[in-house]
């Protein structure tokens, strides 16, 4: 028996030394297999990341943050894990938790874990707060420790979260324009600095992810990300939130218009100080549509007018819809999308740079100061002024007439722009002649582009004459400031190297640039593109314009304490026959030392016909502007001048750019201008703000009758806006032959 169990045992034994002898060969062969495998499963739960930059903020010049990126967190489900555990003991405890904590709906939970379950990444919530990721994480360690101790085999697994950043305004829609908005991700700036300087504010995604080294070990690699630059503007908040009130007061307690804006811009090195318009949006919700303005039936209307031009670009070879034929061929969704994008564009459109107009009177300092610098004319050179030129090409005769119907004489350069004298400028246009008004138009920027630091800047070469189309007719209209379009920040640039003394600063919006610890990378220095004027011209068009709102047409922009110097503007727009006006005012501060110059400009005002036509509505937003910002720059009050101390002395004393020689016959009178027609007009009367109106039911007794006065009024312009493109809201792009000579 016991030799029977003996051999048992030994045979057992020999099975065992066997199976462990078979053990070790299989280990031994296939370890590094088994490792791979074991460590490849690790490094499957250690799935690489990417590890987002942070997009760099956008400050004023102060270092108000107006734009910057807020970490937010994405909850992330890891289904496979949930379900590694035996039965549902990972399942149960992790939907009940995120039930509880998140009150995230179960059978949601349930249905998403049952249908992605060979998943490991099911990006459930986006842009948790760190409190909520915080919470979360503190709550599932509890949980947890509370499963462990009790021996309950149940855990929360499969839960985490992935870093991102959230692009956030904190003042909504401030200075939306200037500083557009960027995608969710932060790689693509949409309008203003955040898509004009893109490259700048964003940097390179940094990553982690794991692998196995040649010991197969499992080894981790973390590459930081590189975040972006920071971009300090050179934008004053304070002026800024100044600007669009007021801007929003008129549109909402006064008249309002189709759209006003304003510029304000430092004279001295081109900074802009602030710019908006009445065309604003909320940079954290920048597609966000009025319903009150932007109804289902506006959009469907918009869409139509898209749908035609969509239809076009994709089918160039067929015949074109029409409006009424769109409904055949697109869905009401796919019409009332193309309507948004319409809407979209409308609301994000920068009205001071991407909008063309044409000026009005305000661009008659710029022919003055042609003339000064060309020797056409001196500071006391004089013109008779009867109330109108009458010019005639032997088919057609046109009475261009000044607002004042009975002439205002004989009058010196500083009366004809005090008085905003139609004809004072033209007899002066005539003297400088074509060529040399279409060289100065260039000088001062006008049919160039700015080169300022934003996108979309319109391209207004086509919208101004060449000498070769400058006819007499529209070289006499030019001259006061129609028949040609302008953007705000030309017409504003231009005004600064007028009072500056005769440097063209070329604008900008960007003072600084700095990296992710602050330091300063970049300063963007003022830059001269060229003179415009002589520094003599220069302070006698300060002065002048001084006058103008001492004792011209510009009095109501006065501010107490100061001098202030400006200049109006009224401009009939294209159809002439619609009797619409876009009117303007553009200021500076103080005379002595010019540190501010303020445009405003207020596009067709919710009246009917020639009541629009009244200055004085650009004239009351500059104001308040202008008189804010003297505040908040602690710009001193302006001391009191001798009286004596007058301009034409300072001439005497230097004449640099102006010659006091005869520039042809000094007193001209209109009617040596062309033929009239007989007959005789109405007679005008004014309305309270001092404006000349001319009744609509006056006779026109020449083939053409405009005028401008009052505060500029423009009357049955013809159009004549060269060019063959219409980029602005005030623009047509055809020319009339008969306005030239």
């Amino acid at each position: 028996m016991q030799r029977k169990l003996a051999i048992t045992l030994g045979v057992i034994m020999l099975a065992l030394i066997a199976l462990i002898v078979a053990i070790y060969q299989l280990v031994k062969n296939n370890s590094e297999e088994y490792n791979k495998i074991v460590l490849s499963q690790r490094q499957a739960s250690y799935d690489s990341r990417t590890i987002p930059f942070r997009r760099g903020d956008i400050m004023d010049r102060n270092g108000t943050v107006l734009a910057t990126s807020q970490k937010v967190y994405n909850l992330i489900i890891d289904p496979r894990v949930i379900h590694s555990g035996e039965g549902d003991r990972y399942v149960e405890p992790t939907i009940q938790a995120l039930v509880s904590f998140f009150g995230y709906d179960e059978n949601e939970l349930r249905t998403l874990l049952k249908e992605k379950a060979d998943k490991s990444y099911v990006k459930y919530k986006k842009e948790l707060s760190y409190d909520e990721k915080s919470g979360f994480e503190t709550y599932m360690t509890d949980k947890n420790k509370a499963y462990s101790s009790s021996g309950d085999k149940s855990r929360i697994r499969g839960i985490w979260f992935e870093d991102e950043y959230k692009r956030m305004y904190p003042y909504g829609s401030l200075a939306c324009n200037i500083i557009g908005f960027s995608s969710a991700d932060g790689s693509t700036g949409t309008g203003g600095v955040e898509q004009y300087y893109n490259d700048t504010l964003m940097g390179v995604n940094g990553r982690e992810y794991g692998y196995l080294d040649s010991d197969t070990n499992l080894q981790s690699v973390l590459k930081e990300p590189s975040d972006g630059e920071t971009i300090v503007t050179t934008i004053n908040t304070n002026i800024q939130m100044s600007l669009e009130k007021y801007l929003n007061e008129w549109q909402t307690q006064d008249v309002g218009s189709k759209v006003a804006a304003a510029i304000v811009m430092d004279p001295n090195n081109g900074e802009v100080l602030a710019m908006g318009s009445t065309n604003q949006f909320d940079l954290n919700n920048p597609r966000e549509l009025d319903t009150s303005i932007y109804t289902d039936s506006y959009l469907l209307e918009l869409g139509r007018k898209e749908a035609v031009g969509v239809y076009k670009r994709e089918h160039p070879d067929d015949e074109p819809i029409t409006v009424d034929q769109v409904s055949k061929y697109y869905t009401n969704d796919e019409i009332i999308s193309y309507g948004k994008q319409v809407a979209w564009n409308q609301m994000w459109r920068n009205v001071a740079i991407s909008d063309t107009y044409e000026p009005g009177s305000t661009a008659k300092s710029i022919t003055l100061a042609a003339a000064l610098e060309e020797h056409a004319i001196t500071p006391s050179t004089t013109f008779n002024c009867e109330g109108f030129i009458a010019l005639s090409d032997g088919i057609h005769t046109w009475r261009i007439r000044c607002h004042n119907h009975d002439g205002d004489g004989v009058i010196d350069a500083e009366t004809g722009l005090m008085r905003s004298c139609n004809v004072y400028l033209m007899n002066t246009a005539f003297a400088l002649g074509a060529e040399n008004f279409v060289k100065y138009q260039h000088i001062f920027g006008f049919g160039e582009k700015t080169g300022i630091d934003l996108p979309a800047e319109a391209d207004t070469s086509s919208l101004v004459y060449s000498p070769d189309n400058l006819g007499r007719t529209t070289l006499a209209t030019n001259s006061f400031g129609q028949n040609y379009n302008v953007t705000m920040v030309q017409m504003a640039a231009a005004y600064c190297s007028i009072v500056n003394g005769g440097n063209y600063y070329k604008p900008h919006v960007v003072k600084q640039i700095l990296n992710a610890n602050g330091t300063v990378v970049q300063d963007v220095k003022p830059e001269i593109l060229r003179t415009t004027c002589s520094k003599s011209t220069s302070d006698f068009l300060r002065e002048a314009l001084y006058q103008t709102v001492e004792g011209g047409t510009g009095t109501k922009a006065k501010i107490q304490g100061y001098k202030v110097g400006g200049k109006t503007g009224t401009a009939e727009k294209i159809p002439r026959s619609a009797k619409n006006y876009l009117v303007s005012f553009i200021g500076f501060a103080p005379v002595e030392d010019p540190q501010l110059v303020v445009y405003v400009i207020v596009d067709t005002p919710n009246l009917v016909g020639e009541a629009q036509a009244t200055a004085s509505f650009a004239i009351f937003i500059e104001r308040k502007i202008m008189n804010d910002a003297l505040q908040f720059l602690n710009i001193a009050p302006s001391s009191e001048t001798d009286p004596e101390d007058n301009i034409n002395a300072k001439f005497a004393q230097n004449p640099e750019g102006i010659s006091n020689d005869t520039m042809g016959e000094q007193v001209t009178t209109a009617g040596d201008e062309g033929e009239t027609s007989e007959g005789e007009t109405a007679e005008s009367e004014t309305d309270e703000d001092g404006n000349v109106i001319t009744p609509t039911s006056a006779p026109i007794i020449t083939d053409e009758f405009y005028e401008e006065g009052g505060e500029e009024l423009g009357f049955n312009l013809p159009d004549a806006v060269p060019g063959d493109e219409d980029t602005g809201d005030t623009a047509e792009g055809e020319t009339e032959t008969e306005n030239q000579e």
